[in-house]
């Protein structure tokens, strides 16, 4: 079997190996991609592919374990094998990579404990976890056989907190359940952030994040390996080729020449990580949101980085003048021409049905009625969204309404009629209502737009998603609530059949022939806000707020025959005609470059 080992450099087999891998992220590809993409990064002459494990992608619900279709790590690390890849696996409990909550569970706000530390409650959690998860990856690790050459500890926990008891509790649990690869930290490259979030006095190999000013990152780390008295390898996990985008602000690219020049000159200092290879979608619900003070930040569905390759898995123009220096600087390398597929485009498909949302509530299962509205996470309906309906009696011509505490973005209606809408730095202020009878349905739609996957808010208050503490009338907290779970998981309550209203929340039913299988792109342009569907399967969010305008639809999920595109829209736009394009489609914002 081979071995490989963490001396003054690395070692494979007892020969010098310099790790020149590429972070692809199984769950943001559908299975149907991951050979091409992973073909791609075995053509551009790297060794070795990362890859994050996302607990809430494995666990979403408390002791219910999930590694089929897109959380399939098993089958995505033996196809990497195949292709004659190593792996990097980051299984650490937290993941940030601006995924829902950092990867977490959201099922941990409701247990009581301090995520991310040695409290006994989060760390039992943890090790439940561990036991289904860690059997998976120790065989496959490479000195049984299979192609796994390091395990991450945790990640960047140095950006958030400095406990060592925590640190060495996750080293003996991936210890006592089989783990013997090299275990290792991924910090910011500064002295504060590795003294914090390394073990590197438990000999866990210590790693930097980074992007640019490669060579005063690389002699941080020099510097703060040799004050520990290591002579290590230099490694950057985190080589970042470009950003994550968030909803109404410019799309962020890296010129591609600098991009090209910064890798290589990192690649001369050491090993390194490009982040992101292919950075893939947040389908679902999964996009992460940034932690701000007023108001937290969601992210757009495209995951995108402006990688290497596009949001489907091509060759960007990035990739083609990185593969050409390395021709040049490495002709030793193993290359060869990348996979580049075709996209396809229909016009036209025609709107088959719709139906309004009220018009099926008496269809949604799992309501609950409770006195105070209670939480996503009381509700066990942690993502996405979540109708709260009671009655209002009138005492007055004009009255007001307070909302108090709901996360992140609430609708008001009377007697389905949309009175305002309103976002996080909204929420709290007053509402002007007039109604017409003595007693009226007031029904508040709450979206989770995505919990933050970085920083001081990851166990803040703000992170519990829903009604908050309530609704007041006049001085007084409302009660008597009806609670509706949303599930787009199973979409059977939603029956056509049914009638439809103008201007408030709706579904809508698109289908299409298609026979010859390709890429596309969702036009969503003409439509203000939701998610879309196809044949089942989650898409992700959609925006009229941009900068995205379409949503990725791989090919993988399209069959030969019909096919069926359900929008669910909360704002009244939508379209009588649907396009698939070629290419996805932006909103210009001002201050974007490339």
């Amino acid at each position: 079997m081979k071995r490989f080992q963490v001396k003054e450099a690395f070692y494979l087999d007892g020969e010098p190996f310099k790790i020149l891998s590429g972070a692809v992220h199984y769950f943001r590809i559908v299975p149907d991609s991951w050979y091409r993409v992973l073909y791609n990064l075995k053509a551009l002459g790297f060794n070795t592919v990362e890859t994050y494990i996302p607990w809430n992608s494995h666990e979403p619900q408390k002791g219910q374990f999930y590694f089929e279709g897109l959380a399939d790590v098993e089958a995505f690390l033996d196809m990497a094998k195949e292709l004659g890849l190593y792996a990097i696996v980051r299984p650490s409990p937290y993941i940030c990579a601006e995924w829902e909550f950092g990867g977490l569970p959201a099922w941990l706000l409701e247990e009581n404990c301090r995520i991310r530390s040695s409290d006994p409650t989060y760390l039992a959690h943890v090790a439940d976890y561990y036991d289904v998860l860690l059997p998976k990856l120790a065989k496959r690790q490479l000195d049984k056989g299979g192609n796994i050459l390091m395990f991450q500890l945790e990640n960047e926990y140095g950006s958030y907190g400095e406990e060592k008891t925590y640190l060495r509790a996750l080293k003996d649990m991936m210890l006592n359940r089989g783990i013997e690869a090299p275990l290792l930290t991924s910090d910011g490259p500064w002295s504060a952030t590795l003294e914090a979030g390394s073990l590197i006095e438990d000999d866990v190999f210590v790693t930097g994040n980074f992007g640019s000013k490669t060579s005063q990152n690389v002699a941080n780390l020099r510097d703060f390996m040799a004050k520990h008295e290591k002579q290590w390898p230099i490694m950057c996990m985190e080589f970042w080729l470009g950003w994550f985008n968030r909803w109404g602000e410019a799309i962020i690219r890296r010129d591609p020449k600098e991009t090209v020049a910064s890798i290589m000159e990192m690649i001369e200092q050491g090993s390194l990580n490009l982040y992101m290879f292919c950075g893939g979608t947040n389908f679902g619900f999964m996009n992460g949101s940034s932690a701000r003070i007023q108001k937290d930040l969601p992210q757009v569905t495209s995951y995108d980085y402006d990688a290497l390759l596009d949001e489907a898995g091509n060759p960007t123009l990035k990739y083609d003048l990185l593969q050409k220096a390395l021709r040049k600087s490495y002709p030793q390398l193993s290359f060869e021409e990348p996979i580049r597929s075709q996209t396809m485009a229909i016009s036209d498909i025609v709107l088959t049905e719709k139906v309004g949302l009220f018009q099926i509530l008496k269809n949604v299962s799992g309501v609950k009625n409770t006195f105070y509205p209670q939480s996503m996470e009381e509700l066990n309906h942690p993502l996405g969204y979540m109708l709260y309906c009671t009655q209002l009696s009138k005492y007055a011509d004009q009255e007001r309404l307070r909302v108090i505490d709901a996360r992140d973005r609430i609708q008001i209606f009377l007697d389905q009629k949309l009175v305002q809408t309103q976002y996080q730095e909204e929420i709290g202020q007053d509402i002007k209502i007039y109604q017409e009878n003595t007693n009226t349905t007031l029904a508040i739609l709450v979206e989770n737009m995505g919990r933050v996957s970085y920083g001081h808010k990851l166990a803040a208050p703000s992170q519990h998603k829903g009604l908050g503490r309530g609704v007041m009338a006049d001085l007084h907290f409302i009660g008597q609530w009806e609670q509706f779970p949303l599930d787009f998981q199973d979409l059977s309550w939603v029956d056509f059949s049914e009638g439809w209203t103008q201007g408030l929340p709706s579904f809508y039913a698109y289908d299409f022939e298609c026979q010859d299988l390709a890429d596309t792109y969702l036009d969503l342009s003409q439509f203000g806000k939701g998610i879309a569907l196809i044949n089942g399967f989650h898409l992700g969010r959609f925006w009229q707020l941009g900068p995205t305008l379409s949503l990725y639809l791989p090919k993988g999920l399209l069959v030969r025959g019909t096919n069926r595109l359900i929008i669910f829209e909360t704002e009244g736009q939508y379209s009588e005609i649907l396009h698939l394009t070629k290419e996805p489609i932006y909103k210009i914002i001002k201050g974007e470059k490339g």
